[in-house]
């Protein structure tokens, strides 16, 4: 497309659309929002009127069919995120899609399939955003042999106390997060960045509010834990732990803690720490400027249509292996036994 003008058609306008996407997209040049449908008419017209779209749809399919947009950015929820991404790319529209990447595995492998049969277009997914400003200096301390040889990863997430009393939220339900559960799979996209994919793993994972009114007051059951353990073997060699809770009061904030032969390293609080043999305690790492990442999710996005970076934040390979470990998890814990990686789906 070289620097014709990008335009964009927005499904689905939430928070993370209306703080990040839309404002990032409306900053660079030759970038364009024509378009935008949210779950309903007056909701789209209050998020044109907030931005200066021009118009809005009456529904998804509309954002796609209309000849004024030849790019797509999907917002929704996870239920959606197929069946729009594959519209999308069989009307040859360049597609962002929102984290996390589908509902499951199988549709995971769908919209990675098309998106093969569409090499022309850009297809992305929306990175795991936490760790962005320190994933370069791990990768290059862990790459120098800082820590020696990886031996045990250990992530843990959440220091709420259990909220029994909440209305069902959409992560915790089923019909539109699917097998997502909490935060799990972002973290998990985050450390495939530096220690690389699990090659099998278990779970365990615990529901303790069994019902939640939805939004209409109706009682609904709850599908998704909300405290899970996950433990197994990284392709690296290393032990991999996952904690992610909700009921995890007090706990501090999140952390991880990769654990190697000869050193350790601890991100917490987007700051990093680090270690070795015969130090005393963790002392704190300078993130050099030169190494230090930042949101550029929309800048990506619009420079890989206009091909001149390719998508590494994410691209739908790495939302493959986090979807297949996600419905890894559930499988685990459905049937009490270890699971293989990659699956076969």
């Amino acid at each position: 497309m070289g620097q014709d003008t990008i335009q964009v058609g927005i499904i689905g306008a939430g928070g993370n659309t209306r703080s990040r996407h839309i404002p990032g997209l409306q900053a660079i040049e030759g970038v364009e929002i024509v378009g935008v449908c949210n779950r309903s008419q007056e909701s789209s017209q209050r998020v044109a009127d907030e931005f200066g779209i021009p118009k809005i749809y009456a529904n998804w399919q509309d954002a796609i069919a209309d000849p004024d947009t030849n790019a797509i950015v999907i917002g929704t929820w996870p239920y959606m995120h197929c069946r729009a991404t594959v519209a999308a790319l069989e009307a040859d529209k360049h597609v962002m899609c929102e984290a996390r990447m589908a509902m499951n595995a199988k549709e995971a492998h769908i919209m990675r399939a098309v998106s093969h049969q569409k090499t022309h277009l850009i297809a992305q997914i929306v990175p795991s955003p936490m760790t962005l400003r320190a994933d370069k200096t791990i990768q290059r301390l862990i790459a120098d042999g800082y820590i020696g040889d990886v031996l045990a990863v250990e992530a843990r997430a959440g220091g709420a106390f259990l909220d029994s009393e909440a209305p069902l939220q959409w992560r915790q339900d089923f019909d539109l997060s699917g097998l997502n559960i909490m935060t799990m799979g972002i973290w998990y996209e985050a450390l495939i960045r530096w220690v690389g994919e699990a090659t099998s793993i278990m779970a365990m994972g615990k529901t303790f509010v069994k019902m939640r009114p939805d939004t209409d007051g109706i009682m609904r059951s709850v599908r998704i834990p909300e405290h899970i353990d996950v433990v197994g073997d990284l392709a690296c060699g290393a032990q991999l732990h996952i904690q992610v809770s909700n009921v995890a009061g007090l706990a501090g904030a999140p952390e991880v803690y990769v654990f190697g032969s000869n050193g350790t390293l601890r991100f917490s609080g987007n700051n990093l720490y680090g270690g070795q043999k015969g130090d005393t305690e963790l002392s704190e790492i300078d993130i050099p400027d030169s190494e230090a990442g930042a949101w550029r999710v929309e800048e990506e996005f619009v420079n890989a249509i206009r091909g001149e970076e390719v998508i590494t934040h994410t691209d739908f390979e790495t939302g493959v292996k986090y979807m297949e470990f996600t419905e890894a998890v559930t499988r685990s814990m459905q049937s009490g036994a270890a699971i293989t990686l990659p699956l076969h789906i």
